[in-house]
């Protein structure tokens, strides 16, 4: 695994755009909220760092991940937004149960951006444990909620570019 040995929230390597003039969603499972309070933290303060202005983010809670697709939906279908950023945290089990959410929930996200031509971010981490997802929301491998937050940013810059 690529990640082992380091913390992935590493930006310094290229250039964010600017967020000032982008909208953005923030939907937020409340299932191990442990974890995905901490990954909200880490995409809103990302938002907030790279001037997105505080009335230009829309945050929502749902109560796990798999109910971030129709969130999504529907915060789409009733906002004008650049991009929706979408987090949660499923650690496997002992059943399928596991498989069956996070098969659904990449696949929903797909659809929701496609159908609006708009980036719908997954931020859902998919871990064997707990520790993998507190690893992943603020601690030795960085925090994917701020990670999210980038690419919505960079994907929300390049929409715009493309479409003027």
């Amino acid at each position: 695994m690529a990640s082992i040995l380091k913390n992935l929230s590493d930006f310094s390597h290229t250039t964010i755009p600017n967020a000032a003039p982008f909208k953005m969603g923030i939907i937020v499972a409340s299932w191990n909220v442990q974890v995905t309070g901490a990954l909200y933290k880490g995409a809103y303060d990302a938002l907030i760092k790279h001037n997105t202005l505080e009335n230009n983010i829309i945050s929502l809670e749902v109560a796990g991940s798999y109910e971030l697709v129709s969130a999504a939906d529907m915060l789409l279908n009733t906002n004008n937004l650049d991009a929706v950023i979408c987090l949660g945290c499923v650690i496997q089990g002992e059943t399928k149960h596991f498989d069956f959410i996070c098969n659904a929930v990449a696949s929903g996200l797909v659809s929701v951006g496609l159908k609006y031509t708009k980036p719908v971010i997954f931020g859902v981490l998919t871990t064997d444990n707990l520790q993998q997802a507190m690893d992943r929301a603020g601690g030795i491998h960085g925090n994917k909620g701020e990670e999210a937050a980038i690419t919505a940013i960079k994907m929300a810059y390049l929409t715009n570019n493309l479409n003027n």
